[in-house]
């Protein structure tokens, strides 16, 4: 540890929006209690690592991260938290260069990183409580500056955990049952929010459609978030059941919650649906898409789609590619089915009542699927070329002596770039929402545009 203590932090964030949140609500309360902040490449006293362990790959991707922090990092205190400590301690144990090692609940208690960053408690230290314990929702959002100094987007968590059950996944492991913040709480952090200057606002959880807190549910939530002065609302991933004719006219009337909805759909196939007990099925999922673009015929709809579920077999594989072609969606998530330790797939498996996908099998249809997910991609972005577009501009960066490449998303989340020229060029255009003429599309399906004013 270093000698002259500055209570420097620094975080770095992997998986989901929700994570992101979480991790922005932490650095911002360590602020306030007088921590400065800094980044992973310049050092700090204390750097947390956030993680995630929705698949194997996850959890993979962490280690190597954790591993190469505290390599370039030897001096610093190194605490890891989230989904993957949840998970699986004993495996993070392992590491060597690991301080702390913080679960669900108790990444969001900030005595802990003082402690491990002052020696007071013996180190490495394991604090990890039950899934099943947890009743309390806790924070997700950013109000400093310095936290998110170069954002326009707002994460803003609204809940927490899933009571779905579905076989395959292992959210009820780490974050526990369903549970949802206060209407009255959450707008109120959304004014604060759009007061800081964000134009965005995305509502985050594990599983938004299922808000509820007293008699308010999502929709009554989303009609007191009109209020807020904020140019935009964004709602993350949602179930299918949920996006029923109420919300869709919702957005459909709204200035504000823009024509955007992600979609799980994991399977199109009715049987491999029911093994995973999902909540709808096909043609459920079919008629919730359709009246959606029926409603707001520039919305885009992406999807999740899992390959290689146990007992998949090619015929299921084909209704899925079927099912999908005569979808209009705008981009699918394409990934491969994980088993995940302690779920209900993971004893199917284990008890061998499920037959496991050849993994040839599954990397062809994962190839297929990637594919499908990229023509259906590029058509839909070709809708909007030649189109006037409301840009909300994020990024930037140079590309030549006196010429900078910008970059943002429309309302229905088509990301545009846009090339200085004319006298623009020493403008800083994040954050400002502009009129741009969407001009082309290159192999690499990036939407190229010509800024209007």
């Amino acid at each position: 540890m270093k000698d002259n203590i500055k209570k420097r932090v620094a975080a770095v964030t992997l998986g989901c929006k929700l994570n992101y949140a979480e991790t922005s609500s932490i650095l911002d309360n360590l602020c306030k209690q007088g921590w400065e902040l800094s980044t992973i490449e310049e050092g700090a006293d204390l750097l947390i690592i956030h993680t995630c362990a929705v698949t194997k790959q996850a959890e993979q991707k962490c280690r190597q991260k954790i591993r190469g922090i505290i390599r370039k990092n030897p001096a610093s205190r190194i605490a890891v938290i989230g989904c993957y400590s949840q998970l699986n301690p004993d495996a993070l144990s392992a590491i060597e260069g690991i301080d702390a090692i913080l679960g669900s609940e108790e990444k969001f208690h900030l005595q802990w990183y003082n402690d491990i960053t002052f020696g007071t408690i013996p180190l490495p230290c394991v604090k990890v409580s039950p899934a099943c314990s947890f009743d309390e929702v806790y924070p997700g959002y950013s109000l400093s500056s310095g936290v998110t100094k170069d954002r326009t987007r707002a994460f803003l968590k609204i809940q927490d955990g899933c009571d779905y059950g579905c076989s395959y996944c292992t959210i009820p492991l780490l974050r526990g049952k369903s549970r949802s913040l206060p209407a009255g709480l959450i707008v109120e952090r959304a004014h604060a929010l759009a007061f800081s200057g964000y134009r965005e606002i995305v509502l985050t959880g594990v599983n938004i459609g299922d808000y509820r807190h007293g008699d308010h549910r999502l929709c009554d939530l989303l009609h007191m978030l009109e209020e807020v002065k904020v140019g935009r609302i964004r709602i993350s991933s949602i179930e299918p059941d949920i996006v029923d004719s109420e919300l869709i006219s919702l957005v459909a009337e709204s200035e504000k919650i823009v024509p955007h909805f992600h979609i799980p759909l994991q399977s199109g196939s009715d049987r491999i649906l029911r093994s995973m007990r999902r909540r709808y099925d096909t043609a459920l999922y079919r008629s919730r898409v359709l009246q959606a673009v029926e409603r707001l015929p520039d919305c885009a709809i992406g999807a999740d789609v899992m390959v290689g579920y146990p007992g998949e077999t090619e015929e299921d594989f084909l209704q899925i590619l079927r099912f999908i072609e005569e979808l209009p969606l705008a981009y699918l998530h394409i990934f491969s089915c994980s088993i995940r330790p302690g779920t209900p797939l993971a004893e199917k498996v284990a008890n061998r009542e499920f037959q496991a996908v050849v993994p040839g099998a599954i990397a062809r249809r994962y190839r297929v699927l990637t594919e499908l997910g990229l023509q259906k991609e590029a058509r839909f972005k070709t809708r909007f070329i030649g189109k006037e577009s409301m840009v909300l501009f994020e990024e930037s960066k140079p590309v030549q002596k006196g010429s900078r490449l910008y970059s943002g998303y429309t309302r229905n989340y088509l990301r545009v770039f846009v090339e200085s020229a004319g006298g623009f060029e020493e403008q800083n255009l994040s954050g400002r929402e502009l009129p741009v003429l969407i001009e082309s599309m290159g192999d690499d399906l990036n939407l190229k545009g010509r800024l209007l004013s």
